[in-house]
């Protein structure tokens, strides 16, 4: 039951995803799939939509010449306000301090290279 969800979540987290629809995937009732989802997965569905969301938000952010609202867009906010207050509240930093921060930031190679210098 869960797992057809979690498919459906990772392959469109952009959909307009509801408790409702999600249920309706797994073809229970929203109680039943919200109770069940929970003991399984170890956090509610929405909860645990945003987070998935968040975690591409993050990727996408990273890449050079995303935007806000691009990115806000493809995980499934209609507007930049409120996927950027969502932004802030999972990962602490706005999406565009994050971006400044990962653009700037060492690559793996770079890391590696410079723990190994003498």
């Amino acid at each position: 039951m869960v797992g057809p969800v979690l498919r459906v979540m990772h392959e469109t987290p952009g959909a307009p995803w509801t408790l409702t629809t999600l249920a309706a995937v797994a073809g229970v009732s929203r109680t039943t799939f919200a109770k069940r989802f929970a003991e399984l997965v170890g956090e509610p569905p929405l909860a645990y939509l945003t987070d998935w969301r968040m975690t591409i938000a993050a990727d996408l952010l990273a890449e050079p010449g995303a935007t806000v609202s691009a990115v806000a867009r493809r995980v499934g906010y209609a507007d930049a306000f409120g996927f950027s207050t969502a932004f802030k509240r999972v990962r602490g930093v706005s999406p565009s301090e994050y971006a400044r921060s990962a653009y700037f930031a060492p690559t793996p190679a770079e890391r590696i290279a410079s723990s190994t210098s003498p």
